[in-house]
C-alpha cells in the first residue's frame, strides 16, 4: 500500500467512494472524474476504455485527515477494476448517518431479492430530492400501487447545503414521516434508503437506484404541480408580501430595513485535545446540527487547515502556535460577521489557546472552549493513521502526548471524554451550552 500514490478525496469524491464500496457504481467511475488519471481510464461516464496492453494503475484514497480509506486498482484490458476498503468510512452524526437507513447497495438489493421469494421483486424507487408536499404524498400513494416494495431514496451529500435549504437531516426526518404514511395507506414494504450523493461521476440517481435493486424509479418532485411549485418558491417572500400589504411603501421600506439589519453575535467554538480524542468527529457533527438549525457554520479542522492555510509549516512548537493563531484569526473573522466558527486543532499549549480567545473576544464574538479529554491510552488504541506507533518508535519528533507536552486547559467551558460519552451526547452537550448561553 505504501508504494502506491495517495489521493486526498473531496467530500463529493467521498460520496462516490462510498457508493463504489457498496456496489452501486463501478470502481473506475472514481478515476474517470480525475483529470490526472491515465488517459485510457477516462472513458465516458467511467467506462473502462483502455487498451489490452495497459499496465494498470493504482492509488490509495484518503480523507482530508490523510486516513487511508480504500485502494483503487484500475486493471489492464478486460480485467475488472477493484476498490478495496482499508479503513471504515468515518461516520458523522444525524439521521442521515443511521446505519438502519444508510446501507450499501448490495445489502439492499439482496434483501429485496430474498423478500421476493420465487418471483422477481417489483421494487419502486421514489427519489425524494425535496421535502414532500401533501400533493407529492398523494402522488407517492398512487405510484406505489402494485409494488411489492417501495424504496424512498434520499440523496445526502457530505458537503454543506445552500443556506436556507433543508439539509440531509431534515430531509431524512420528513421522508421517515412519508414512509409511515405510505406503509399505512398502501400496505407495501416501505424502506427509507439514504444514498451518499453529490451528482459526481456522470452516473444518474436512477442508475444508482437500479443498483440498489429498484425495478423502476420515479422522482417524486416531478409530480409537483405548477401551482404547488409556485407556492413553495414563494414561501421565502411571504413576510415581504405581508409587510407590503400592511404598510405604505415608505413605512414598508423601514420595516424591511430593520428586519434585515439584525445582527446576531458570532460564536467561536474551539475544540482542543489529543490526536484521536474525537474532537474532529464531534466538531463536524456539531457543525452539521447547527447547519440543520439554519445557522451559518464554518468548520476549521486542524488537518484540513494544514493543507491550505498553514501549508508548509512544520510541527515544532513555533509552527504549531502559528497554525493555531491562523485558525483563531479566521475563526474570529467568521464570528465577527455573525457566523459560527467551529475549530478543532490539537492546540496543545495554553498560550496559543489564550491568543485565540483574545482574537474572538476582540471581534465581539462569544468564545466556547471545549476540552475533549479522552485519555492518551484510548487515543492510541483508536489511532487510524499509525502516528502514535511511529512517534513511540522515534520516527515522528515532537508528537503531542508522546514527545511533546499537552497542557490541559484550566479554563475550558466544557470537558468531554469521548471514551465514556457518546458522540451524540457530546454534540448535545455543546449545542445545549451554546443555546443556553445565547
Amino acid at each position: 500500500m505504501t508504494d502506491l500514490p495517495a489521493r486526498v478525496l473531496t467530500d463529493d469524491e467521498l460520496d462516490l467512494l462510498e457508493l463504489a464500496l457498496g456496489g452501486a457504481v463501478a470502481p473506475s467511475v472514481l478515476a474517470a472524474t480525475w483529470p490526472d488519471a491515465p488517459a485510457d481510464v477516462r472513458g465516458p461516464r467511467g467506462g473502462p476504455q483502455r487498451s489490452k496492453d495497459s499496465v494498470g494503475w493504482g492509488v490509495v484514497l484518503t480523507d482530508a485527515e490523510n486516513t487511508p480509506l480504500a485502494r483503487l486498482t484500475v486493471r489492464p484490458g478486460d480485467v475488472p477494476d477493484a476498490v478495496d476498503a482499508l479503513k471504515p468510512m468515518p461516520p458523522a452524526i444525524g439521521p442521515q448517518w443511521d446505519a438502519a437507513v444508510r446501507r450499501p447497495a448490495r445489502e439492499v438489493r439482496a434483501e429485496l431479492e430474498a423478500g421476493a421469494g420465487a418471483g422477481s421483486p417489483q421494487a419502486l424507487s421514489l427519489l425524494v430530492t425535496e421535502v414532500p408536499t401533501r400533493e407529492e404524498t398523494d402522488a407517492a400513494v398512487r405510484l406505489a400501487a402494485g409494488s411489492d416494495a417501495v424504496l424512498l431514496f434520499v440523496p445526502a451529500a457530505r458537503r454543506t447545503p445552500e443556506p436556507g435549504t433543508v439539509g440531509a437531516p431534515g430531509l431524512v426526518r420528513a421522508v421517515t414521516g412519508l414512509a409511515g404514511t405510505l406503509a399505512e395507506r398502501t400496505g407495501a414494504r416501505v424502506s427509507t434508503v439514504v444514498v451518499p450523493w453529490s451528482g459526481l461521476g456522470g452516473v444518474t440517481l436512477e442508475e444508482v437506484a437500479a443498483a440498489y435493486g429498484a425495478t423502476r424509479a420515479d422522482t417524486l418532485a416531478a409530480h409537483r404541480s405548477p401551482a404547488t411549485a409556485a407556492a413553495v418558491s414563494g414561501l421565502a417572500h411571504v413576510r415581504d408580501n405581508a409587510v407590503a400589504a400592511l404598510y405604505p411603501p415608505a413605512s414598508a421600506a423601514e420595516v424591511a430595513r430593520a428586519a434585515s439589519s439584525g445582527h446576531r453575535q458570532g460564536i467561536v467554538v474551539f475544540f482542543t485535545g489529543l490526536s484521536g480524542s474525537g474532537k474532529s468527529t464531534v466538531a463536524r457533527a456539531l457543525a452539521a446540527e447547527l447547519e440543520d438549525d439554519g445557522l451559518q457554520t464554518t468548520v476549521l479542522d486542524g488537518d484540513a487547515v494544514r493543507h491550505h492555510l498553514s501549508k508548509g509549516l512544520g510541527f515544532d512548537r513555533e509552527s504549531r502556535e502559528t497554525n493555531v493563531e491562523r485558525i483563531g484569526y479566521v475563526a474570529a473573522l467568521v464570528a465577527k460577521h455573525g457566523g459560527i466558527a467551529v475549530a478543532a486543532p490539537i492546540a496543545p499549549f495554553a498560550a496559543g489557546r489564550a491568543k485565540v480567545r483574545a482574537l474572538a473576544e476582540e471581534a465581539g464574538a462569544r468564545f466556547v472552549l471545549v476540552h475533549i479529554s479522552t485519555p492518551l491510552a484510548v487515543c492510541e488504541a483508536r489511532d487510524r493513521k499509525g502516528f502514535y506507533a511511529r512517534a513511540r518508535a522515534g520516527e515522528i519528533a515532537e508528537f503531542t502526548g508522546i514527545s511533546s507536552p499537552y497542557e490541559e486547559p484550566e479554563d475550558a467551558d466544557l470537558v468531554i471524554d469521548t471514551s465514556v460519552v457518546s458522540i451524540d451526547a457530546a454534540v448535545s452537550a455543546v449545542r445545549t451550552h451554546i443555546i443556553a448561553a445565547g
